[in-house]
């Protein structure tokens, strides 16, 4: 469970309070401030300080040792997400040219 509000920032979105966490891969994680019950993520302080946060899978699908469960930020944002307006499909660039080995 966190226990202060001194990493607690606001959605630049929605406002809501948010949490932002490093996840295994290297990546930024925006997750809701508060513990969630129904959280898909870990979350847990690792030994320099830094919020850090895992996946909760089959593999690992219980809380282990000082982590609470989080919800994604984006699960719950609501401010609704730009979308696509036009159907019609992306125009490319340019095309790569096929590798040598495959001309014949």
């Amino acid at each position: 469970m966190p226990s202060s509000d001194h990493d607690v920032t606001t959605c630049d979105t929605c406002g809501s309070r948010i949490r932002w966490t490093t996840t295994a891969a290297g990546k930024a994680l925006a997750v809701d401030a508060d513990p969630a019950e129904d959280g898909n993520q870990a979350v847990y302080r690792d030994g320099a300080g830094r919020l850090r946060s895992r996946g909760l899978s089959s593999d690992r699908p219980t809380l282990e040792h000082a982590e609470w469960r989080a919800r994604p930020h984006v699960a719950s944002c609501t401010r609704p997400r730009a979308r696509r307006t036009n159907s019609a499909p992306r125009q490319r660039a340019g095309v790569r040219p096929p590798h040598w080995r495959w001309q014949r």
